[in-house]
């Protein structure tokens, strides 16, 4: 009796050590990640952020943050880089994400180029000519904003939804006449191409960009510890790069990491990181970036380019509040407070 008694607890005790595992959250995340030339591409490459977290990254490139967007409504990718246009555009058609980190600021990484021997010398020029952009991109609200500030009713420019890597192409085709683009494409069109607006002067005249980091809230919930060990880990590249911007030439070990990730050629990759801006931990938890609830510079910015965006008939509707968008608690929890 008492071998029957010990067999039936025995496998009570093996069904409820199964419910317990299949109750833990699973240890691996799929994160998206573009071609920006940015500090923490180091740790993508070096694995330091499977060391720091202890969950296995799978690892996705997208080449735009519209895709990228896209891929997380599907449930196919769980945190995504994307700029703060497909990130406001998301969140204004109801997508459940949150942003959590301000991957750069994007200052003067990104601006409008035409190609020599288009006929363009400003943007008002643009009318009837050949545009590459990335759909729903920063690039792409830029370009709108800077169409709009000529006087250039953009039904009225061949715009075309080009990833960046086909904005290369197309260029060296002579298939577009410009485009608006951030490195490594950006440097490549500027050898045969005139600089027409960057996105810090579009910036500068009330329309700011960033890129960030989003996650599905569901993910987000069920894994609170990889997220603040994900934030301090991104925390640590940028300090890193701060640090130490000198030592980070072509021929550095970092920077060979970051044109390998972005497919960059490592000659250009400083003078194209040295255009963005990388805000500290304390940066992001302020009102600056993060922190601040509805007074959140990020809210502002998102609450904004929706606006915008509503304007141009690329989003249908505006969400009451933006600030239940951004979320500063892994950065907060990653400072100890």
């Amino acid at each position: 009796m008492k071998t029957v008694i010990a067999t039936m607890l025995s496998a009570a005790a093996l069904v409820a050590a199964a419910g317990f595992a299949q109750a833990q959250p699973k240890k691996e995340v799929t994160i998206a990640h573009q071609d920006m030339n940015v500090p923490y591409r180091v740790a993508i490459d070096s694995g330091e952020i499977e060391k720091a977290t202890g969950y296995k990254i799978n690892w996705k490139f997208i080449a735009g943050g519209g895709d990228v967007i896209r891929a997380m409504g599907s449930g196919d990718i769980q945190v995504g880089e994307a700029g703060s246009s497909p990130i406001a555009a998301a969140v204004s058609q109801g997508l459940d994400v949150e942003l959590f980190w301000i991957l750069d600021d994007i200052a003067d990484a990104e601006a409008l180029v035409a190609r020599n021997g288009s006929n363009v010398n400003s943007v008002a020029d643009l009318k009837g000519k050949r545009v590459g952009v990335p759909f729903v991109s920063t690039t792409h609200y830029h370009l709108l904003f800077a169409l709009q500030r000529a006087g250039v009713d953009p039904r009225t420019v061949d715009i075309r939804n080009m990833p960046p890597p086909q904005i290369g192409a197309a260029w060296e085709r002579g298939d577009i006449d410009a485009t608006f683009v951030w490195d490594p494409v950006l440097a490549r069109v500027k050898g045969s191409g005139k600089v027409l607006v960057t996105s810090g002067e579009l910036t500068k005249a009330g329309r700011p960009t960033f890129d960030g980091f989003v996650v599905s809230r569901k993910f987000a919930r069920e894994h609170p510890d990889f997220m603040v060990a994900f934030v301090k880990a991104l925390a640590k590249a940028d300090a890193d790069y701060r640090a130490n911007k000198a030592k980070w030439t072509p021929e550095s070990p970092q920077v060979k990491s970051v044109a390998k990730l972005t497919k960059a050629d490592a000659a250009n990759v400083p003078a194209a990181m040295a255009l963005y801006r990388f805000p500290t931990l304390e940066e992001q938890a302020s009102n600056a970036w993060l922190g601040g609830g509805k007074d959140s510079g990020a809210a502002k910015a998102l609450a904004d380019t929706s606006a915008f965006l509503k304007e141009q008939g690329r989003v249908q509707a505006l969400a009451a509040d933006y600030s239940k968008f951004v979320n500063p608690t892994f950065v907060q929890k990653a400072l100890g407070k």
